[in-house]
């Protein structure tokens, strides 16, 4: 079992990804590591290893091509000293693999060795099982044979750092190129016991299926090298990187121990903000109850509330500085909820219990929060928010109704109100200006679509909204936004482009499939146009959808017949 505190230094390494164009599309070429091998035993991996003390020689310097490209730049590849990780890239795939990306000076033809050729390969074969054996090291085979490396054919693809409290740490840079002419590969049958070559969405079908074990960074790998026809292109699209994706999973608590997430995890941002310094103390499971700290002014306490449409719960945020406290989003009527609010919140005294909206998983508790507040404090907190319309939670009662733009100074702090209808009518969004953090209660949420749901969910409105804020954003350099259910979402602009994004794609469907169903009804087009939902989400799904249709309808791009719903054609 690995020591979440351990913090052994990563060793270096390479990996070399090889592609080849096969008759059913782009093929990788992949080695499973022996079962009693001390990392990664049994696992399919891409050809690679450590960096040695020789493969940082200065005399690989003579012994590389394309050190620097076309236009007089460096090789990507020799970013941070990495000449040793590109002749590490190749020395290891011929060890590993029998692949040799280089040629012999003074051979005629400026091609890499060709293996198949009478002798070559008898020769070659030899030159390795001596290299695997140690009687023979790589320099020694280069100038022998008066090698040059194929570097110039190499793209840096990426840099992957393993995460602290592992006992062997790697900080490994992925390489990319093609197959050399004629050579298929075979393993060593001393570290790897079986090579294939295998397109990338076979390999990720079978690790799905379990049938094979692989490795995060190999999944990544393989899922790039997917969005690819040809091997060149995967190829030419690492060569044009400007700047090298960079990857170092981090590892977090849950309650069933230290977890290792990625940089694809939605707990990931937040996991980096809350420990900077990889001391493995953040949390990488919201549990309901459990008070989190996110920053010196910001905590959070999320409701035992878990579903389909309140994710891992409802969060509430304490915020505020020198024994001073603003609620937000109290949640649920829940008693146990209301009760570890008010456990968390200690001795503090609490100036204000702000409110998002008021759906019934957000505001509610606020009744029972403030009487017990105040009965301990001695005054009432000021509740802040917007009444609730017609079949919402009508016990809110605000005592200040805040106004667009407007700045609350609340315990110590400043916030600035945002009125984000389209979820809600009434809808608030509350601004952290020290911390550069917005609360976004139901407006963003992190890992899931907000539903809008008509008549109070109004998609025009959603979308001016999220327009509006994507501005204030940018203007204000938001840092971080708070979601009312899941972790926290880093780089606001970003996150709220592609939320934008996803509505309009969404959009183009239920335009699409009233073109493609003419009078269609709406149960009709939920199965078009919301294909990839699952059966359980259709009931949220058809109430989006309605808004869909209610927005094009006053745009004037959809009418609703008797007969069902139609596409209109403005010339």
């Amino acid at each position: 079992m690995s020591q979440p505190h351990l913090r052994v230094p990563a060793r270096p390494a390479s990996t070399l990804i090889l592609l080849r164009d096969g008759e059913a599309g782009i093929e990788v070429f992949m080695l499973q590591r022996t079962s009693t091998a001390k990392f990664a035993a049994g696992a399919f991996v891409f050809p690679g290893g450590q960096v040695d003390q020789a493969d940082q020689s200065e005399v690989w310097a003579e012994r590389c091509l394309g050190l620097t490209r076309a236009d007089g730049q460096p090789h990507p590849g020799l970013q941070e000293g990495g000449l040793p990780y590109l002749v590490a890239a190749v020395r290891e795939c011929f060890e590993e693999a029998g692949l040799l990306m280089g040629f012999e000076a003074e051979a005629e033809q400026d091609g890499l060795i060709g293996l198949h050729e009478p002798g070559q390969a008898e020769l070659y074969a030899q030159l390795r099982a001596d290299l695997i054996a140690g009687t023979l090291d790589f320099d020694t085979l280069c100038r022998q044979r008066n090698l040059r490396l194929a570097t110039d054919r190499i793209a840096y693809l990426s840099r992957w750092i393993t995460p602290v409290g592992q006992p062997k740490r790697f900080d490994t840079r992925f390489y990319m190129s093609a197959v050399p002419p004629d050579q298929t590969g075979t393993h060593d049958n001393v570290e790897t016991t079986q090579a294939i070559w295998v397109r990338p969405a076979d390999a990720l079908e079978r690790f799905d299926r379990g049938e094979i074990d692989l490795f995060v960074p190999t999944r990544v790998c393989l899922r790039l090298v997917m969005e690819f026809d040809k091997a060149e292109d995967a190829i030419a699209h690492a060569h044009g990187l400007d700047t090298i994706p960079f990857f170092q999973p981090r590892r977090a608590l849950t309650r069933a121990g230290f977890s290792v997430f990625n940089h694809t995890a939605p707990q990931f941002a937040e996991i980096r903000k809350v420990d900077p310094e990889e001391r493995c103390l953040a949390w990488g499971e919201i549990v309901p109850g459990m008070l989190i700290t996110l920053s010196p002014t910001v905590q959070r306490v999320t409701a035992p509330n878990p579903g389909m449409m309140t994710g891992p719960g409802t969060n509430t945020y304490l915020i505020g500085q020198g024994g001073r406290l603003a609620v937000i989003d109290p949640g649920p009527a829940d008693p146990v909820h209301v009760a570890a609010i008010l456990e968390h919140v200690g001795e503090r005294q609490v100036d204000a219990v702000l409110v998002t909206h008021t759906h019934r998983d957000h505001s509610p508790a606020c009744v029972e929060l403030a009487a017990a507040l105040e009965a301990r404090q001695g005054r009432a907190p000021r509740i802040i928010g917007i009444a609730a319309p017609a079949e919402q939670d009508e016990t809110f009662k605000p005592t200040h109704v805040p106004a667009h733009g407007e700045s609350l100074d609340l315990a110590g702090l400043r916030l600035r109100v945002y009125h984000t209808p389209g979820h809600a009518s009434n809808h608030l969004c509350y601004l952290h200006e020290s911390e550069h953090m917005l609360f976004t209660g139901d407006h963003i949420m992190q890992g899931s679509t907000v539903i809008i749901n008509p008549p109070d969910g109004d998609m025009s409105a959603y979308l001016e909204s999220l327009h509006a804020l994507e501005d204030e954003a940018g203007r204000e350099k938001m840092a971080w936004l708070a979601p009312a259910h899941g972790f926290l979402i880093e780089q606001p602009v970003r996150a709220i482009k592609r939320l934008i994004a996803h509505r309009l794609a969404r959009e183009s469907k239920v335009l699409d499939a009233l073109e493609m169903m003419p009078g269609a009804s709406l149960p009709e087009l939920l199965k078009v146009v919301y294909d990839d939902v699952p059966a359980s989400r259709n009931g949220p799904a058809s109430r989006s959808l309605l808004a869909h249709l209610e927005k094009l309808k006053r745009d004037g791009r959809a009418v609703e017949t008797d007969a069902g719903w139609l596409r209109v054609i403005n010339n």
